[in-house]
C-alpha cells in the first residue's frame, strides 16, 4: 500500500475491453488463452531447439533467441492477468503489482527493440564483409551486444516507475487497458501528470526511434549492397538471408510507428478500439515470429526437412 497526500489506494481494477458484453468473456477468455499458448510453445520450441542443434550455436540464430525470450516473457507478464478477468472474474490488481507489470512491460519492449538492432548489425556485416564475419561478429560479440540490450533499458525504467509512483493519485483507480502500462498510471494522478507523460514519451521514443534509426539506415546500406552484386542468384541469396529480420523488424514497428504518427498528428482512437490495437501489435508479432524463425529461415527449414526424410524412412 502506497500513501500519498491526496488518498490511499490499495489497488487497481483493470477495466480490459472498454464495453465487451458479459456473454463475450468466455469466447475472449478462451481467444487469450489460446494466444498465449501459441506464444508460450512457439519461442519456447525455439529456445530448446537452437540449444539441442549444435549447428545453430550461431550469433543470428543466438539473436533470434533472445528475441524468443523477450517475447514469451511479455505474453507471461502481460496475459495471464487478462484471461484471469475474463474467466474468472478477477480485475483487481495489486498496487505495487500494477507498478511490477508496467516496469516489464515497458522494459521487455525496449529490450526487444534494441535486440533488433542487433541483428541488423549482424546482417549488415553479414551482407556488406562477408568474408570478414565470422571474425567481426562471433557469438561472444552477439552474447555482448544482446546483454547490453537487456541492460540500457533497466535503469531508466526505474526512473520512470519511481517517478509515477512519486505521483499523488486522486480517487479512481481504474484502469482503462488490459495490463499496467505507464499512461494509463500517470493518467489516475492529479499532479505533474504532464511532467511524468513528457518523460514517458520521451523514453519511449529514445528506445524506438534510436534503434528504427540505424535499422532503416544498415538495412539502406544492405540494399545497396545486394543491388551490386552482378548475378541475379547472387542477389536473391542476399536478399534471403535477410528477409526473415525484416518481417520480424517490420511486424514490431510498423503498428507502433503508425500508432505514434496518428497521435502525433492529432488523431484520436476511441479507448476500445486503441486497447484492440495495442493488443494486436503487442502479442501478434510474439505469436508469429516462431513461424517466421523455423519457415523463412534455410538452415532451419533444412532441418526440418533431413529429421521428416528421416522419420518417413524410418517408417517405411
Amino acid at each position: 500500500m502506497f500513501y500519498t497526500n491526496v488518498t490511499t489506494i490499495k489497488d487497481f481494477f483493470l477495466v480490459g475491453f472498454p464495453g465487451l458484453l458479459p456473454k463475450y468473456y468466455g469466447p475472449v477468455s478462451a481467444v487469450l488463452l489460446v494466444t498465449f499458448l501459441v506464444i508460450a510453445v512457439g519461442n519456447i520450441f525455439i529456445l530448446v531447439f537452437v540449444k539441442c542443434q549444435r549447428s545453430l550455436h550461431k550469433p543470428t540464430y543466438l539473436i533470434f533467441c533472445h528475441l524468443a525470450l523477450t517475447d514469451v516473457m511479455f505474453g507471461t507478464v502481460t496475459l495471464p492477468k487478462i484471461i484471469s478477468k475474463y474467466w474468472f472474474n478477477d480485475n483487481i490488481v495489486a498496487f505495487y503489482g500494477c507498478f511490477a507489470q508496467m516496469y516489464f512491460v515497458h522494459f521487455l519492449g525496449a529490450t526487444h527493440s534494441f535486440i533488433l538492432m542487433v541483428m541488423a548489425l549482424d546482417r549488415f556485416i553479414a551482407i556488406c564483409a562477408p568474408l570478414r564475419y565470422t571474425s567481426l561478429f562471433t557469438n561472444t560479440t552477439a552474447s555482448v551486444l544482446c546483454g547490453i540490450s537487456w541492460f540500457i533499458p533497466i535503469s531508466w525504467m526505474v526512473g520512470v516507475v519511481l517517478d509515477a509512483l512519486s505521483l499523488p493519485f486522486c480517487n479512481s483507480n481504474v484502469i482503462v487497458q488490459c495490463y499496467c502500462d505507464h499512461l494509463s498510471i500517470i493518467n489516475l494522478g492529479c499532479e505533474n501528470v504532464r511532467e511524468s507523460n513528457v518523460l514517458g514519451f520521451t523514453l519511449a521514443m529514445i528506445s524506438l526511434l534510436l534503434p528504427l534509426g540505424f535499422i532503416i539506415l544498415s538495412y539502406f546500406v544492405v540494399i545497396v549492397a545486394v543491388l551490386r552484386i552482378s548475378s541475379s542468384e547472387g542477389r536473391r541469396r542476399a536478399l534471403s538471408t535477410c528477409t526473415p529480420q525484416l518481417l520480424i523488424t517490420c511486424l514490431f514497428y510498423l503498428p507502433r510507428c503508425f500508432v505514434y504518427l496518428a497521435y502525433f498528428v492529432g488523431y484520436t482512437f476511441s479507448a476500445p478500439i486503441r486497447i484492440v490495437v495495442i493488443m494486436i501489435y503487442s502479442l501478434f508479432p510474439a505469436a508469429v515470429n516462431p513461424v517466421i524463425y523455423c519457415f523463412k529461415t534455410n538452415e532451419i527449414k533444412e532441418i526440418f526437412k533431413k529429421r521428416f526424410l528421416s522419420s518417413k524412412i524410418n517408417r517405411t
